[in-house]
């Protein structure tokens, strides 16, 4: 008999995240000695009558409210059919950004491969078990951590030193006061010239820069610098085809999109219309494993590689039956103050600074699903009253 799914659970908890606080227009997280951050996230839980439950932590609020929209359809269904599950939710939320299928079809993983008692890359086919990662900083700031070129040029020492072998800037934003391109021309060339022969490096202004000139500007400084990619430079939000493929006509570093572009057709344009030389993909913004693993293989069909977002188990399962990448984003890290890792995790899984081993690598989770084990007490005694059951 085939198993059902009996209940969906998805629980809004927070954390703390010591000395950070956000940038003068309230969005990036910076480092600000005595603040703290509080974050949220959702922990899910999806029930069946087998008595295996597929779990994933993660996700934001516009994504749980989506969930509101489609929990009632699974209850009911096999657990199994995931690829007849992402097409009807898909179906469903083509007036919204589908945000809200990723940590559910994540869920629907983790319980497939606790089932056979394997980890989900063995369930989509085992590339490798280590990938090198890069150190992704926080933003710039101006409060003594990441506040100069030179402070980013130490760190990038530091974290060669730890034995990165990648290092990605995120430049400085939150107004006119802290946006200054100059600045980050200077970034650019103080870390290109400290670790650039040594490390491969990065560079995302997280769609800061308000103008395609500001944009070229930079990107000549990391051609200068022999930069690995630029990513999202500009107000576009990062989706502009036409403006990315005439900024890259222009510059030798090799551009980074589709971080926020959402849906697995529009990342196909992109890479169609030549607007992208790396392709970007994330299990919890590109509709679960399932929706992330399709970006994979169009990006392979067309000779492209692809970069995972973020950190995470999720991640770490696609990356490792992924044969065209080349990196893990080991985010966000800073001299002063911790990652923005949730204190979720039993047992050894990290996404702190110091996870690497002496190559520079992490490891990928071998346990079955996703291969890591949740602390539900902490969520639960830290839950912000948003619980939603549905069966």
């Amino acid at each position: 008999m085939d198993p059902t799914i009996t209940r969906i659970e998805s629980r809004e908890f927070r954390y703390p995240l010591e000395d950070v606080g956000t940038d003068a227009n309230g969005f990036n997280l910076v480092y600000e000695p005595g603040e703290t951050t509080w974050r949220k996230l959702f922990g899910i839980k999806v029930h069946t009558d087998t008595g295996v439950t597929g779990e994933y932590v993660g996700g934001n609020s516009p994504g749980a409210a989506q969930l509101n929209m489609f929990a009632d359809y699974l209850i009911g269904k096999n657990p199994f059919e995931r690829e007849k599950h992402w097409s009807e939710i898909k179906r469903a939320l083509r007036k919204y950004d589908r945000m809200g299928i990723g940590p559910v079809d994540i869920a629907l993983w983790d319980f497939a491969g606790k089932y056979y008692d394997a980890p989900i890359h063995e369930l989509l086919g085992t590339y490798r078990t280590k990938i090198p990662a890069y150190a992704s900083t926080y933003h710039g700031d101006e409060n003594g951590g990441l506040d100069s070129a030179e402070a980013f040029a130490d760190f990038g020492e530091q974290c060669l030193e730890m034995g990165y072998t990648g290092y990605k800037i995120h430049g400085w934003g939150g107004g006119d006061d802290s946006r200054n391109i100059q600045r980050e021309i200077d970034s650019v060339h103080a870390v290109g010239e400290r670790v650039g022969d040594e490390m491969d490096l990065m560079f995302d202004p997280a769609c800061e820069y308000e103008t395609f000139a500001d944009a070229l500007k930079v990107g000549k400084a990391l051609d200068e610098q022999n930069f690995f990619w630029y990513e999202d430079p500009y107000r576009d939000g990062g989706i502009s085809q036409h403006g990315h493929k005439k900024l890259g006509d222009h510059l030798e570093t090799p551009i980074l999109q589709t971080e926020h572009v959402r849906g697995l057709e529009p990342h196909a344009d992109f890479i169609a219309n030549g607007a992208t030389d790396f392709v970007r993909a994330d299990p919890e913004y590109d509709a679960g494993i399932t929706g992330a693993m399709k970006v994979v293989r169009t990006a392979e069909a067309f000779g492209l590689d692809v970069e995972f977002h973020a950190p995470g188990p999720a991640q770490r399962q696609c990356i490792a039956a992924t044969r065209n990448t080349n990196y893990y984003e080991l985010a966000l890290v800073h001299p002063e103050c911790q990652n923005t890792q949730p204190p979720v995790y039993e047992g050894g899984y990290s996404d702190m600074i110091d996870t690497i081993d002496d190559e520079g690598r992490i490891e990928v989770p071998d346990g079955p699903g996703l291969g890591v084990e949740y602390d539900w007490d902490y969520i639960e005694d830290n839950q912000t009253g948003s619980v939603h059951v549905y069966e």
